[in-house]
């Protein structure tokens, strides 16, 4: 009898709590705008946040990944840093829009996207958030087996019972499974505190990279190392591959581009974020810059690209310092994970089933489908698979932008009705759900560009020059999405979701709270008032 009670959907189906929209059955708590007390977020928080952030493996092996497809450092560092400054000028230009409503990602794209067209988008962005989920932790695995290794050698003697193909061994599953333990319980940090995990990321992080990028210049002289590292491609394989790197930089964090206005909708005003477009270049271009430098040295004294810096951390003797740089690259890996992924799968799946589902639960749920269902170690087996995957979603992740920021900033000119967004029969219905402007515009993007996606998978399907387009797949969608939508919209505008200003939730907590106070009864009111002075007559005989 307990075990079928277990199992019964009331079971399991979330408290109701007193919220502006949770009576429309379409939202929770953590679906709601976030009220004033919470808006805790400032230029500080987002500063560490970035710093913390570009300090993780992802962004190293992508820079020294560049360099094991032929690019020399001195091509790779601009592609880097126009590929950092073009996403985080979206950044901030989807952040605001999370700032000034105080909503989450899957609830704001419903003004775009239309009302159940938006679940495309937030389903689409769940698999991602998984898929990152898993690599992230297959990362920080690596962190944990270099850690172990430096306190018991011996266990680069364990015994492996798994074959070649499977591209894992016994230790490094057994690792596996360490992390997603070690990380687990910072899954229960609420959104808005979790902002001291980035400050603690991002003091012990840079200096740990500071140490390596140290250390490189002392055991090879730059003139030794970098500086005498060239290209080994040239013409016009050159170009696409330029392209290609700057279009998987791109992807690093053209999930999040899409998805920052769950952070942002913490932001104690707009201006908190708007340091974004500086902060994001520089940090994640000198973090790039450490990455190159480390591997091109390790070019000169291994004979072998290692792009992936524990394979480096690996080869060295001084256990302590071998224990300190995983420890660090394990705590960072942890803050990408919970903020870049956990996170978004947590919102995203709220939104899919708010009333069994709030942000905690969503957590949970990706840590333990994306944790575990999916298999991170083999995109990760090589550096061209890296940046493959790294391509592979941007043909979703440019059109997704491009459309919230045409809608919000000249479509609607920042005008939108955020109540709206939480009523399957409100303005954001559009053509039964569905924002037909938004379906052509992804129609547009995404089909010339899918059959590059199916040959990155499989390399023996033959589809010739098409492949070129998905080498710029986020760039592409991003401008054509854009120009499409907006086009769609001025020619065939849809008036009925056009308000003449912003109408945020703030205004309808004030309006509720007003009418509130306006139902009371006489009775009631002259009440409350001698509660009043009777607590203020309390209080003076007190003091």
């Amino acid at each position: 009898m307990v075990l079928v009670d277990f199992f019964k959907p009331s079971r399991w189906a979330l408290d109701r709590e007193e919220t502006t929209f949770a009576s429309h059955g379409w939202s929770n708590k953590d679906m709601d705008p976030v009220p004033p007390r919470l808006r805790t977020w400032t230029t500080w928080n987002y500063i560490s946040y970035w710093v913390s952030d570009a300090t993780n493996l992802a962004v190293w092996e992508l820079a020294s990944s560049m360099l094991a497809i032929g690019l020399s450092w001195r091509q790779a560092m601009p592609c880097i840093a126009a590929a950092y400054a073009i996403i985080s000028v979206v950044m901030v230009l989807t952040g605001t829009i999370g700032a000034r409503l105080h909503v989450a990602f899957p609830v704001l794209n419903r003004s775009s996207f239309g009302f159940w067209f938006s679940y495309f988008t937030v389903f689409s962005r769940v698999l991602l958030s998984m898929f990152w989920f898993g690599i992230q932790t297959y990362n920080g695995s690596q962190c944990v087996y270099q850690m172990l290794k430096a306190i018991w050698p011996s266990i680069a003697k364990m015994p492996n019972h798994l074959p070649v193909s499977a591209n894992i061994t016994s230790s490094g599953l057994m690792c596996y499974f360490l992390y997603w333990l070690i990380q687990f319980p910072f899954l229960f940090v609420t959104p808005h505190k979790i902002r001291w995990l980035f400050f603690a990321k991002g003091v012990l992080t840079p200096i740990a990279w500071l140490a390596m990028v140290i250390w490189a210049f002392v055991k090879v002289p730059a003139s030794q190392g970098l500086f005498s590292q060239h290209a080994t491609i040239e013409g016009n394989y050159f170009s696409w591959a330029w392209l290609s790197a700057m279009n998987s930089a791109l992807g690093i964090y053209a999930s999040l581009s899409v998805n920052i206005p769950d952070f942002t909708r913490y932001a104690k005003n707009e201006r908190a974020q708007y340091i974004q477009p500086f902060i994001i270049p520089i940090a994640f271009t000198l973090c790039s810059f450490v990455g190159i430098a480390v591997t091109s040295a390790g070019i000169q004294l291994y004979g072998e690209v290692l792009w992936d810096p524990l394979l480096l951390i690996d080869r060295w003797d001084n256990r302590a310092a071998a224990f300190f740089a995983s420890f660090v690259f394990a705590l960072t890996t942890i803050g990408t994970n919970i903020s870049a992924n956990s996170l978004g799968a947590g919102n995203d799946m709220t939104v899919l089933c708010p009333k069994y589902i709030d942000i905690r639960r969503g957590q949970i749920l990706c840590a333990i489908i994306g944790g575990w269902a999916l298999c991170p170690w083999e995109i990760l087996a090589n550096a061209t698979g890296f940046l493959s995957f790294m391509d592979g979603y941007t043909i979703f992740l440019g059109p997704f932008a491009g459309i919230m920021v045409t809608d919000f900033y000249l479509v609607h000119k920042g005008c939108v009705d955020v109540p709206a967004m939480y009523d399957p029969s409100g303005r954001y219905r559009y053509a039964g759900g569905f924002n037909w402007r938004a379906v052509l515009a992804m129609i547009v993007t995404v089909g010339p560009t899918f059959p590059g996606l199916i040959n990155s998978i499989d390399p023996a399907i033959k589809i010739g020059y098409a492949s070129r387009l998905f080498d710029i797949a986020w760039m592409y969608g991003f401008v054509v999405a854009s120009l499409v939508y907006y086009v769609a919209s001025y020619l065939f505008p849809a008036r009925d979701t056009y308000v003449d200003g912003l109408i945020s939730a703030d205004d309808v907590m004030s309006i509720d709270k007003q009418c509130e106070k306006d139902r009371k009864s006489p009775t009631e009111t002259m009440q409350s008032e001698d509660k009043k002075s009777i607590n203020v007559e309390t209080t003076e005989v007190q003091v």
